[in-house]
């Protein structure tokens, strides 16, 4: 049975930093994909990012670019989500999703139903 934990979320001013972690259990290292997806009050679920476990492949919505950086450790089953100058748009409950068919994140990484595994989320609030 695939779990995913993430941790991480909180209290950010805008301009400021945190990081997100996403612990899976139930999965081998070069097996699966995971991205990051949030959902803000109101609006529906969208992609942040992935990364695959097999190819280290990454793929970032527009609005991560240059902010949020995906990374992860294969050892611990872990993939990262650093958030840097955060906005108050960005305040959102932050899910990590797993992909178990494939260990590489496509073009299509961004649909929801892509994802067979999601974890329970993270609060980040962005806020003065």
């Amino acid at each position: 049975q695939v779990q995913l934990v993430e941790s991480g979320g909180g209290l950010v001013q805008p301009g400021g930093s945190l990081r997100l972690s996403c612990v899976a259990s139930g999965v081998t290292s070069d097996d699966h994909a995971i991205a990051w997806f949030r959902q803000a009050p109101g609006k529906e679920r969208e992609g942040v990012s992935c990364m695959g476990s097999f190819d280290g492949r990454t793929y970032s919505a527009d609005s991560a670019k240059g902010r949020f950086v995906i990374s992860r450790d294969n050892a611990k089953n872990t993939v990262y989500l650093e958030m840097n100058n955060v906005q108050q748009e960005d305040t959102a409950v932050y899910y990590c999703a797993a992909d178990t068919k494939a260990g590489a994140c496509y073009s299509d990484w961004f649909r929801v139903g892509g994802y067979d595994y999601w974890g329970q989320g993270t609060q980040v609030t962005v806020s003065s």
